[in-house]
């Protein structure tokens, strides 16, 4: 590297170095699926995506029987609709931890990730929508002296 003599010549040697985005290629298994992991509070769901008749199965259930109350239903359907590929994927999932409400926040993380695995073009869409970001916020731990995490014993004077 020889030495500058002025500062045009950085600017000519900065240009020189090409800054490209990031390339994403498709990521598949051996059978041609796609695998994804998704996370939302305590919730951890396996997910794997691959060409069919558009059903999701969870924990060997049908979804709508999993998850009973139609919210949950929609949430984990919110990517497949916002690509606008219903009825192209089937998703088998596999869910552990959390309530049901963070296990559907987990499987819509896991299928927009698997999604993206699967169609590299449509990372954009799940990305402007917000199902790619990890939902990071958790339950605050239980301090001590105190009843909950925040809330303190009741105080008394006498």
């Amino acid at each position: 590297m020889a030495e500058l003599q002025s500062l045009s010549e950085l600017g000519e040697e900065i240009g020189t170095a090409e800054t490209s985005a990031p390339v994403h290629v498709q990521k598949l298994d051996q059978f041609g699926r796609a695998y994804a992991t998704g996370k939302r509070k305590d919730a951890v769901a396996r997910v794997w995506v691959k060409p069919g008749s558009g059903k999701i199965i969870v924990n060997d259930k049908d979804f709508t029987a999993y998850f009973g109350r139609p919210v949950l239903q929609m949430i984990v359907q919110q990517p497949i609709v916002a690509t606008s590929r219903d009825g192209q994927f089937d998703v088998i999932a596999t869910v552990a931890g959390g309530g049901l409400s963070g296990q559907a926040g987990a499987i819509r993380h896991g299928i927009s990730k698997a999604l993206t695995y699967y169609e590299p073009g449509l990372r954009a869409v799940l990305k402007k929508d917000g199902f790619l970001t990890r939902d990071s916020r958790v339950v605050e731990r239980k301090k001590y002296g105190r009843r909950k995490a925040r809330r303190s014993f009741q105080f008394s004077k006498r």
